[in-house]
């Protein structure tokens, strides 16, 4: 969700509208008060930027940047997953209490079964329009929904 340099109360854009540009410390000093810009002298200046360019954020690359929206009837969601390394300087300082802790490797667990699952369907899929592709029978005058059915 992206937001707008200029709009201090810090509504999100509408969601077809462009991704803005990463900030720069010349764009907040432009929202600074005119007179008193004008009182500060260039050394001044210079220090205010250098601090505002270590204050924003840099942005990571990342390996994975997944991004949807799911509509449903009464409300919308957005899914948002990002895979890279952690660059952070400061551990956090959330501790997850044990139920929380559970959760979340019951979580991790089901992701990691899931996405398990699809990866060796979506193997065995191959697999099998290869084998179709080539000509062989695995099943003497039968094919794999005919097995399925008979199960």
């Amino acid at each position: 969700m992206t937001y707008s340099l200029n709009d201090r109360s810090r509504r999100p854009q509408r969601q077809g509208a462009p991704p803005k540009a990463i900030p720069q410390a010349e764009d907040y000093l432009a929202q600074m008060d005119r007179e008193v810009r004008a009182t500060l002298d260039p050394r001044q200046v210079e220090e205010v930027e250098r601090l505002l360019t270590l204050a924003i954020p840099k942005p990571s690359p990342k390996l994975v940047d997944l991004r949807f929206n799911i509509d449903l009837l009464v409300s919308r969601f957005y899914v948002v997953l990002f895979v890279g390394k952690d660059r952070r300087s400061r551990q956090r300082q959330h501790r997850p209490n044990a139920l929380a802790r559970i959760g979340n490797i019951i979580a991790a667990v089901v992701l990691l079964i899931g996405l398990n699952l699809l990866i060796s369907l979506f193997i065995f899929m191959l697999a099998y329009l290869m084998k179709s592709a080539i000509g062989i029978d695995l099943f003497k005058d039968a094919h794999l929904i005919d097995q399925v059915q008979q199960f």
